[in-house]
């Protein structure tokens, strides 16, 4: 079966950090771009980072908070996200395509909620 699945998202209090996983099943992720996104209801989907042949990319406000990675073993692509902020609260959704920040991606997981309290 072909899919991607995020995990590890919950409630954390603001300060506190999250490991999200993106599994793939069914093909290879080590050679697509793998893009987080977070969705927030009423708001537009912002992207978070990239990981792609090219290296990592971030959002403004995830950098030097965030960290993303591969573990082609495992064919999953991590969000390592640290001090995190009730700004960081939203579903949490990673795509792979052939290019980072694109609604043009291939594949799409339905995602983890994050939820950061004050």
């Amino acid at each position: 079966q072909v899919q991607l699945v995020e995990s590890g998202g919950g409630l954390v209090q603001a300060g506190g950090s999250l490991r999200l996983s993106c599994a793939a099943s069914g093909f290879t992720l080590d050679n697509l771009a793998v893009t987080w996104f977070r969705q927030v209801p009423g708001r537009e989907r912002d992207g978070v980072s990239c990981i792609s042949d090219r290296g990592t990319e971030y959002e403004r406000s995830a950098r030097g908070r965030f960290t993303t990675s591969r573990d082609n073993a495992n064919n999953a692509v991590f969000l390592q996200m640290n001090s995190l902020t009730p700004e960081d609260t939203g579903l949490y959704y990673c795509t792979a395509g052939s290019s980072c920040w694109t609604n043009e991606y291939t594949y799409r997981g339905q995602g983890t909620q994050v939820t950061v309290s004050s």
